[in-house]
This record gives structure tokens, sequence and C-alpha cells, in this order.
């Protein structure tokens, strides 16, 4: 009560807010913002503490919940204006993993249900728009919505969805565009980013501009990838497409580095015409216990794969993961394409597993596994993960150097993901820091830490230490990689991540946020830039 107290006052005091008196103002856990309610609440304070990655903390003063983008413009406006300058970071579902969404000591905007409260009585939703002069569908979306409601939203009007994806989907729309948003589709369609055809954003001044390529690009090529630093995305137009029906999931182990990488690059060269796959990715998994563990957890009875040839590989195996969409008038011609694709490929004879589903259950794939790790208490644990963009040049050194060198040929604490992507289907004016090659790799070590491990291998320390030596050991070969969902600790740290965009990206920050009030959990700038003289 107190802590309210003392906040409401703040605000008052400073900002000159048209609030109720104070002893009112804390009853009703603050007013005076639009039409936007505050919460100074234990449960709301300590939630917005915390991000998925759970490794930092530091908690806000109070947690906003706007009915829409005028009340974050209003927010924001008050924290610029305010004398000591008031810390705001949008928050969606929670998901970053480096503490983009935190504001200690300042005010976290709860996104999640925005569009909820400014579409009462009417439509909760837009529907999706044909735009000739697009060639195709788009939806506007409210920034704190979920992918999977967005998807679930468009099927139901149309039968459309997003043409680029994450691999799960309860990510809120404004998180994923202020990083990029990856997948397997990324190959082809590019990431999220390159999706998007317009922006609302609310800028550090507490401005609501609409921005496009051609409309504020600074502030739209900006904002795309730039972790929160220029503004809150309160709406995205999305483009959208006609929605399959079907997936045919396909999965083949490598035991061969070369043969593994060389068949994931052919295949996300085969853009245009002919055949090709919708998805491209691929994980690394250590032959011990694979034969255990490897049919119960993806086995078609069609299908049936003998895998004792297993036995004869130790160490590390690959495993290629691809997909084929199809519906009612492609169905007839799905497993040709699919063993035509698969004949030019060097995979271990004898390990290919296929399985059949809805192209919403491929989708949503990532979230039964986490109910099924809820229920063990095991979703809600640290997340020290590693998230790296590798030159494909270097991928070879990577995997000698990492694979079978830091990590010993084990895999122990999460997945370890590893596909190609092609940079040409980046847009360089975005904020997002690819390496300089025309093919780069993700390499995600998605792990969790396990409190009270009986693995030593598996605890915080260990995985954070692995880390550590995983960056050390790509600095000391000159690998070139870049982090993505970057998590660096002091600004200068970040001047090396941008490299030579850092310039410009400064010069943006002091633009469209000059107090740096906006996504300070990350640390990215010490202080205000200073706004160059043009």
């Amino acid at each position: 009560m107190a802590r309210c107290l003392v906040f409401m006052v703040f605000l008052i005091s400073t900002v000159g807010l048209p609030v109720e008196p104070a002893d009112e103002v804390v009853m009703q856990l603050g007013s005076g913002v639009g039409g936007g309610r505050f919460s100074v609440e234990p449960s709301d304070v300590m939630q917005a503490s915390r991000d998925f990655g759970g490794l930092t903390s530091g908690e806000p003063l109070a947690v906003f919940h706007p009915r829409g983008a005028g009340d974050v413009a209003a927010l924001v406006k008050a924290a610029y204006g305010s004398a000591g300058g008031i810390r705001v970071s949008a928050r969606g579902h929670g998901h970053s993993i480096s503490g983009q969404a935190r504001a200690a000591g300042g005010v976290v905007v709860d996104m999640s249900h925005g569009w909820r409260a400014e579409a009462a009585g009417r439509a909760p939703r837009a529907l999706p728009v044909y735009s000739p002069a697009l060639g195709g569908h788009y939806i506007d979306v409210w920034g704190g919505e979920l992918w999977i409601d967005v998807l679930n939203w468009t099927l139901a009007h149309g039968g459309l969805a997003p043409r680029s994806w994450t691999d799960y989907l309860y990510l809120s729309v404004g998180g994923t565009l202020s990083n990029a948003g990856i997948s397997g589709q990324a190959f082809h369609h590019g990431p999220q980013i390159t999706n998007v055809y317009e922006l609302d954003v609310v800028t550090g001044k507490g401005e609501v501009v609409t921005c496009s390529e051609s409309n504020n690009p600074d502030l739209f090529f900006g904002t795309l990838g730039g972790l929160g630093q220029l503004g809150i995305i309160t709406r995205a137009r999305i483009a959208l497409e006609p929605a399959p029906h079907r997936v045919r999931w396909i999965r083949a182990l490598y035991s061969n580095f070369t043969e593994f990488t060389a068949d994931q690059e052919r295949l996300i060269s085969l853009q245009h015409g002919g055949r090709r796959f919708d998805y491209v990715e691929g994980f690394v998994v250590a032959a011990e216990g694979l034969i255990n563990n490897w049919r119960s957890s993806f086995f078609s009875p069609q299908n049936p794969v003998k895998l004792s040839s297993l036995k004869h590989h130790s160490g590390v195996l690959y495993c290629l993961e691809v997909t084929k969409n199809y519906d009612d008038s492609t169905a007839g011609t799905v497993d040709q394409d699919v063993e035509a694709l698969l004949g030019e490929l060097n995979f271990i004879p004898g390990t290919v597993f296929t399985t059949d589903l809805p192209y919403v259950d491929f989708l949503d794939r990532v979230h039964k596994a986490e109910l099924k790790l809820r229920g063990k208490g095991m979703w809600e644990v640290p997340h020290p993960w590693l998230n790296l963009f590798v030159p494909a040049s270097r991928i070879a050194d990577f995997d000698r150097g990492v694979f079978r060198g830091v990590l010993g040929s084990r895999t122990a604490g999460g997945p370890i993901l590893i596909y190609p992507m092609n940079k040409h289907k980046w847009d360089p004016r975005s904020s997002v820091v690819t390496p300089e090659e025309d093919v780069f790799y993700l390499v995600a070590f998605l792990r969790s830490a396990v409190p009270g491990a009986t693995d030593p291998a598996q605890s915080l320390e260990a995985l954070e230490r692995q880390n550590r030596e995983i960056l050390e050991f790509c600095d000391e070969a000159g690998i070139g990689a870049k982090q993505y969902l970057p998590n660096h600790k002091a600004q200068r740290e970040w001047e090396a991540h941008f490299g030579a965009r850092w310039a410009r990206f400064a010069r943006l920050k002091a633009e469209f946020d000059p107090r740096a009030l906006l996504a300070t959990g990350q640390g990215i700038f010490d202080s205000p830039p200073l706004l160059a003289e043009s």
C-alpha cells in the first residue's frame, strides 16, 4: 500500500496527471493515465518482474493495463515529461529471456489484454482484408495479441494464415517483431519481420506513429528487430496466405555433419518452381539412448523403421526435420513429391520417420510439450538459452569446436536446433544483426536448468558456464557468430554486437526515445544517446 501511494504521489507531483486524491487513487489502483489501470498488487508486480529466461530480476513500481494504443501513448508521454524520467517496458506473454520486458523501478505495460478492452461491445478483432495493391490478404492485429490467436482467427475467417512463424505460438506479435521471429519457414518466406506491411508504434516521446516502408521508414525498419528500443508496437499489419490443410512431417538421421549441412543448404536453395519442402530445420542429438527413445517420440505405424543400424554410431547424430504442406487438391501428389526430394539426400538408410497431421497441430506442436512440462513442474525454471547466427562457411568449425568439443558429444538440458537461412530473405534495413554471408545458420541451445538435478551438467551454473565457453570459442576461433535474442552485459558489448550498424541504431534511439526510457532491462544504452548534428 505504501509503495502504491509513493508511486502515485510521484506521478502527481512530477507529471501533473489529472488524477483523483491520492488515497482514492490507491484504492482504485490508479486511473489517471488515459483510461488505463494501474496495479501494484503484489501478484501483478511479481509476475511483471519475471521473464521466461528467469536469469534476471527487478520489480517495477507498477503494472499498467491499457485499453488500447491511446492509453499506452498517454503513459509514455507522461513518463517522457516527468522530471526524473520513468522507465517503461512492454510485456506481452513474458517470454523474453534477457530482460527486454522488465522495467525495474518503473512501469511495465501489460499488453496482453488491450484489444479485448478496446473492442468491448464490437467485433474483437479486425477481419482479414484483400489488397489488390499488395496482391494478397493482410490482417491488422494488436501488438499484445498471441500468434496462436491470430492463427485461429484468420483460419476461421477465410482459411488464411500468416506466412512465417516461430516454433512456439504463445508469443506476442509485438514481442517477436521486436526480435525477428524465425522458424523453419524463414528460408523461403523470411522471418516474421519481413512479412509485415505496417506498424503503429508508440515512441519514447509518447507519440503514436503509423509507419511502413514508404511512411516513416526509419521508425518502421528500426523497430523491426529493434529489441523494443525505439517504441512499443501497438498494431501490426501482417501478410496472410491461404492455409494448407495438412502437413507431412519427416525426420531423418545423419552421422556425417558435412552431408547433413550440405543437404540442408541444398533444400533451402529450392526457392521457385519445382519441388521443395515448406519447412527445413534440424537438431543435434546424442546417439546414446537414442534407440530406446526415438521411436516412441516420433513414429509412424505406416512406416515402421528399424534402428539397429544406429548401434554402430556413437557420439553426436544430426536430425533433419522437414515438412510438406498439402490440401485436397495436392494430396494425390504429396507422396511423389516427398519421395523425389528425399531421394536426393544422404541420410543414414533406414532412419526416415514420417507422420501426417493437421496444419494447426504441426504449428502448435511445442505447446503440447509445454503442457507436459508444466504438469511436471518443469516449465517455470531458468532457461539459459543461447541463440547464435553462424556463417555457413564456419559451421563445420563450429561443429568440431562446440558439438564435439565444448559439449563433449552430450546434449543434456534441452533441444539444440540447427538450420540454415537465406540472407536475401532478410531486409537489411531492419535492426537485426546477421552474419555477412549469403547463408547463415541458427544454432539454438534451448536448454532448461533443473533445480536439484542429479546430473550436475543440467544445473544452471553448468549450463551458463558452457554458454560462456561456446562464446569464448567463437571469439577465439574468429567464427563471426552473432547472437539472436542477444544477451550482453554492457553498452560496449552491444556496440560490438551491432558493429558498423551501431551508429545508425544510436541515432534512431536518440530520435525516437531521446530519454532512453524504453526497454531498459537489457542494458543496451548506459545513458540517453546524443542526437548527432545533421
